[in-house]
């Protein structure tokens, strides 16, 4: 699982038009709008397209002149749940010779 932070700048005259589209892009949610037209969006991997696709359709709604990635948090799902035949945690995963 992908959880991106992103701040998009977008031409102020054309914010209402690239908020919609944001708005209507599965994994997006918009956090925060400014007049100047900067936006704060997160980008979530859904379950056909990961965030990193997501970001690069961003990219191309028109009007946006800029996206940074300002946070990124990775987390292996498989990993998470826990499996009846798994080490504990308590187990060192180091090998011993």
């Amino acid at each position: 699982m992908n959880i991106c932070g992103c701040l998009i700048h977008v031409a102020p005259d054309q914010a209402e038009a690239a908020a919609q589209s944001m708005r209507g892009t599965p994994g997006v949610e918009v956090h925060a709008q400014a007049e100047d037209g900067r936006f704060v969006v997160v980008v979530e991997d859904t379950s056909d397209r990961l965030a990193s696709e997501i970001i690069m359709d961003l990219h191309q709604i028109p009007g946006v002149i800029s996206l940074t990635l300002t946070y990124h948090h990775f987390e292996d799902l498989a990993e998470s749940t826990p499996h009846p035949d798994a080490l504990s945690q308590t187990t060192s995963r180091r090998l011993t010779l």
